[in-house]
């Protein structure tokens, strides 16, 4: 993900608003309608499992052993291998959608989105995202150290992997027979143009387009014809110590209700030191082009700083984006509420 300047992100705001006129319904998903039964789909209080921090952990510590899963590299590969071999045994039907891509700095490379369906025959469904690559450069205004070298990406990328495993396998030690879940995780996310000064609107549109390739591709292409998902949670940085995570504006336009919901339901677990109840700025992200290009309304749950001159955690593009930045606590209050925020949907109580 990257900064979204002032200016540009009043026209990627514009953006977003004129796919809320265009679409159809609201952010919350609907049962299919039968043509002949149209009666209220029943609620039931199901059991919400409690998420294992420590699993999760361990999703993250391995991801990150393999190497930085940049592109073209023997980690990229193994990650992806291992990632498709972990949520087969979590029960989810695999399908590996590989693109060719190219860069920003001219290069092309073969990439994969990785989709684990659960309940595939279903059509009432939800989306539950990350990123699974990492940057190939540590090139933050704050790195001081080794920028042409790629980063471990525990926090940017790792992360939100780890807490969408950890709910893959509590989904299958506690089946949910209702609603089908598709766990996205994308590629080529992260190794997007930083362009601290751009010139004018367009340039910096253009500057967008060039990060979150994965979730481009998979909006135009989504991996069964004619998907619909009544809408998605992207996790994007969502393991460091004293992450906070307020309401980032493209999500506050896509899905408000959704947003909004979520929010309350982590203030009421315990967890508003986290969940803080603030209007985040907007971040260019996988969730911006799902929600403009698939028409899909999706909220990203990412870490912004509350600091003027800085957007994201000082870690963020650097190499200190390592394990020694992973709080299991953050994992487990932003891996509870997705829990929660599945199985009441679930259920029809959300």
């Amino acid at each position: 993900m990257k900064i979204t300047f002032t200016r540009s992100a009043i026209l990627a705001l514009s953006i977003v608003g004129l796919f809320l006129f265009t679409q159809c319904g609201t952010d919350t998903p609907k049962t299919p309608k039968d043509s002949n039964t149209q009666t209220a789909p029943e609620k039931k209080q199901l059991p919400i499992p409690k998420f294992d921090m420590d699993s999760a952990y361990s999703f993250v510590e391995k991801q990150v052993s393999f190497g930085p899963r940049v592109p073209g590299s023997d980690a990229h590969q193994q990650c992806k291998e291992w990632l498709v071999e972990q949520l087969k045994g979590y029960g989810t039907s695999v399908i590996e959608q590989d693109f060719e891509a190219t860069l920003y700095t001219g290069k092309s490379y073969t990439f994969t989105n990785i989709i684990g369906q659960i309940n595939p025959e279903l059509g009432n469904r939800i989306i539950l995202s990350a990123h699974w690559d990492s940057r190939m450069w540590a090139d933050s205004k704050l790195s001081t150290e080794r920028r042409d070298q790629a980063i471990d990406g525990a926090d940017d990328g790792a992360s939100g992997v780890g807490v969408l495993l950890e709910i893959a396998r509590l989904i299958q030690e506690n089946p949910i027979e209702d609603l089908g879940i598709d766990i996205i995780l994308f590629d080529a996310e992260d190794n997007g143009e930083h362009d601290s000064n751009p010139k004018t609107e367009e340039e910096e549109l253009r500057s967008m387009r060039t990060w979150c390739l994965g979730s481009q591709y998979w909006a135009k292409n989504p991996h069964k014809k004619g998907y619909r998902a009544g809408w998605g949670i992207l996790l994007d940085m969502v393991g460091a110590k004293n992450a906070r995570f307020p309401k980032e504006a493209f999500s506050a336009q896509m899905a408000p209700s959704l947003q909004d919901k979520i929010w309350k339901l982590a203030q009421g677990m315990g967890y508003s030191n986290y969940f803080v109840n603030e209007r985040g700025r907007p971040a260019t992200d996988d969730h911006y082009f799902i929600g403009t290009i698939a028409k899909i309304p999706m909220i990203d749950i990412i870490h912004l700083s509350d600091k003027e001159d800085q957007f994201f955690g000082a870690h963020w593009h650097t190499h200190n984006d390592n394990m020694d930045i992973i709080d299991p606590r953050t994992l487990r209050a932003v891996g509870q509420v997705v829990t929660a925020v599945v199985y009441k949907q679930a259920g029809n109580v959300l």
